[in-house]
This record gives C-alpha cells, sequence and structure tokens, in this order.
C-alpha cells in the first residue's frame, strides 16, 4: 500500500474541503475588519455571528454564550485562571480550590500548577483503571474542601478515548453550587452535548480536531456567569476577549462544526466497525498486549494499546517507514523516555507504559487499511521483540 495511512486524528484532523471552500471568501474578498462600522467590515460581522449561532446550536446554547478563542489551551486557561479569579473577587481576596483528576491535558494541569503556585488549592480526584473520574470521591472533596469553586473534568480522554461521567459530576457541581468546566476538545463534533442537560458551566472546544481550521476554538460560558476578560484591549467578544477576531478561521469552524454534527452518528457507527476489526486482531494475533481505556464509555474512534517489550516511540517511527502515521504514548524529556501522565494515573506499569501506541481513526479510513495496519503492527512488534 503506497499511499499514507493517517491515524492520529486525536492529534489533529484534515480541513475538510467544504470547509476550506468557506473560508475562502474571507481571505481575499470579505476581508474588512469586523469591528468597523461600514458595509464592508460588516460581511465579516455577520459571518462570525452566524458561525457563533450555528456552534451554540451544536450544544443546545445561546449565542451570546460562545466566545471564540485560538483554540482548545487558550479556552482551558481561561475557564481555570478567570473562575478562580471571579471566586477571590467576590470572596474578598479569599483563594479558591479547583478539583480535577490525573488524566487531563497539560493545558489543565499545567495551568492548575501555575494557579497553586498563587494560592490556589487543587485536588486531583482519583481515577479508576480504565481512567473515569471516581464520583464518591469527588463528593468527598467537595465536602472536605468548603472553598472548592471550580470542577474541571475532560469530557473525554485524549489518550485513552476513555468518556467522563460528565453528566453526574455537572448534576453534583449544580447542587453543591460550583462551577463545572469540560475540556470537550477530543468529543466534540464526535460526541453530542447538551450543556443544559448536563449542567456544564463552560465548555472548551476546538476547531481541528473536527475537521475545522488550525488556530481557532471555542469557549462556552454559562450566560449566567460573569466570568472575567482573559486578554485585555478591545471591545470583540463582548469585551471578553480583546483582539481582532480570526474572521476566516471562525466561518471555518462554524462550517466544520455544522458537517460533522450532521455526518455524527452515521460516521461513529463506521468507524467504531473499522476500530473494533483492528483492535480484535491485534488482540488475537499479538501477544503480551492490552487494550488501555473504558471498553463501554470510549470514543468511537480511539483504540489505544500497550505492548509489552517494546517502545512505543520507536514503533510509531518504524510504522511511519511503512506508511503509518500513529502516536506513541510516551514524551521524550532530557534524552529520557518518560510514561504517560495517563497510563501512570491508571496503574499501568512501566514496562507496559513505555510500549504505549495510540491509533485514532477518521471517516476516511478504510476495512482495507486496517488490514494492512493490523500486519504491520505484528510485524514491527516481532522485529522489535527480536522473534
Amino acid at each position: 500500500m503506497s499511499k499514507m495511512i493517517y491515524l492520529d486524528h486525536a492529534a489533529t484532523t484534515r480541513t475538510l474541503p467544504e470547509v476550506a471552500a468557506a473560508m475562502e471568501p474571507y481571505q481575499d474578498i470579505y476581508y474588512g475588519n469586523p469591528s468597523t462600522i461600514y458595509e464592508f467590515g460588516e460581511k465579516s460581522r455577520e459571518a462570525i455571528e452566524y458561525a457563533r449561532r450555528v456552534i451554540a446550536k451544536t450544544i443546545r446554547a445561546r449565542p451570546e454564550e460562545i466566545y471564540f478563542t485560538s483554540g482548545g489551551t487558550e479556552s482551558d486557561n481561561w475557564a481555570l485562571k478567570e473562575a478562580v479569579h471571579l471566586y477571590e473577587r467576590v470572596n474578598h481576596g479569599k483563594k479558591g480550590h479547583i478539583l480535577t483528576t490525573p488524566v487531563e491535558h497539560h493545558a489543565i494541569l499545567n495551568s492548575c500548577e501555575e494557579l497553586k503556585q498563587m494560592g490556589c488549592g487543587i485536588s486531583y480526584l482519583h481515577v479508576d483503571q480504565s481512567g473515569r473520574a471516581l464520583l464518591a470521591d469527588a463528593e468527598n472533596a467537595i465536602s472536605e474542601h468548603e472553598d472548592v469553586c471550580l470542577i474541571s473534568v475532560m469530557y473525554a480522554n485524549n489518550e485513552i478515548g476513555t468518556i467522563e461521567p460528565v453528566d453526574e459530576l455537572g448534576r453534583m457541581a449544580k447542587k453543591r453550587q460550583v462551577l463545572f468546566h469540560t475540556d470537550a476538545v477530543q468529543a466534540y463534533g464526535h460526541l453530542p452535548i447538551n450543556v443544559q442537560r448536563d449542567n456544564i458551566d463552560m465548555l472548551s472546544a476546538s476547531a481541528h480536531k473536527f475537521g475545522g481550521p488550525k488556530g481557532v476554538g471555542f469557549l462556552y460560558i454559562r450566560k449566567e456567569i460573569n466570568l472575567p476578560a482573559f486578554v485585555h484591549g478591545g471591545a470583540q467578544e463582548s469585551n471578553r476577549r480583546a483582539g481582532t477576531e480570526n474572521v476566516p478561521g471562525i466561518v471555518g469552524m462554524g462550517k466544520a462544526a455544522e458537517l460533522a454534527h450532521k455526518r455524527m452518528r452515521m460516521e461513529s457507527r463506521k468507524i467504531r466497525y473499522l476500530r473494533d476489526c483492528l483492535a480484535y486482531r491485534i488482540l488475537q494475533e499479538i501477544e503480551d498486549v492490552v487494550m488501555t481505556g473504558s471498553r463501554r464509555y470510549r470514543l468511537a474512534n480511539n483504540a489505544s494499546f500497550c505492548f509489552k517489550g517494546i517502545t512505543g516511540e520507536a514503533a510509531a517511527i518504524l510504522l511511519d517507514t511503512q506508511g503509518i502515521c500513529v502516536s506513541s504514548g510516551s514524551a521524550c524529556s532530557t534524552g529520557s523516555l518518560e510514561d504517560s501522565h495517563v497510563l501512570t494515573a491508571i496503574g499501568i506499569e512501566s514496562e507496559w507504559a513505555q510500549g504505549a501506541i495510540r491509533i485514532t481513526l477518521g471517516a476516511e479510513n478504510t476495512k482495507e487499511e486496517m488490514d494492512y495496519v493490523a500486519e504491520k503492527i505484528k510485524m514491527v512488534v516481532k522485529d522489535m521483540r527480536g522473534h
């Protein structure tokens, strides 16, 4: 098979042709600044507001609750840091406390570490062996810390695909009058989301994870929450996020959101079938391999494995020579491989965690590709084990 087989959709997706076509006029025809008062700029402003309405509808929110950002990382930073500032402002400078999990994206974990340095309390909820947050632990933590100002738990994990009990956490947060934020970067566009049903106060998403362009995302903020501005300067985004809007990016994200939600059910069914075919072959035909994450509560496109006796990074490089793009679960730091923080949190021993490979499928993948990939993974693992 000569063409490249792309299986790293959790890292980024291809910008869909329909999305690129929707963006093009706003790069060279309707390029006016949306903050201007003349009609030429109004074209850009109307395009932004249309995208805002489309995105709001996909999560059962109001348009005025959608704020455009540069992506999921900015949205996460805004949600956490300004929730803490809001709590301090309301409570006359008293420092708040955040509840999160050890399996979050580093945009959350590193933000929490920075807030900790500033005097904010941080508690990490335990997760089970599939990576799902333990609800009893959350209940106990809220009871133990009277200054809890925010619960932030991701909607679905970027490494192992586990879907968190967001509905129950949201219900718990509402009952205890605590703000609830979810990093939905991996989930939005792939799972149906209803912020009203799940009592979500803030939600982060990023366009390039569901067929949109890179460098644009959004933060949903429930209207009743007076979250402070994160970027100061102009009056854009209702005075909460200054800076000239990325009009082509926002238009593209709106189009990608529209397409993703229209195709979601059909594509999820197809992708899940392909994922299961690949996983079955790997688990049946290769020794000393485990599939990580939840089998029941899992993103349809995610197949993550740990192979004993190999290193995932080296395996990913070897698979690349065969035209296959996958991700490893380890990160190179100061010349040595460090185990994934997610795999460590769910109790995977280092000799297994070092051999982590994440495979994430897209709608364009085929059964023929899955068979080819299964054979090549068998070959690479066998060669690396020396037998």
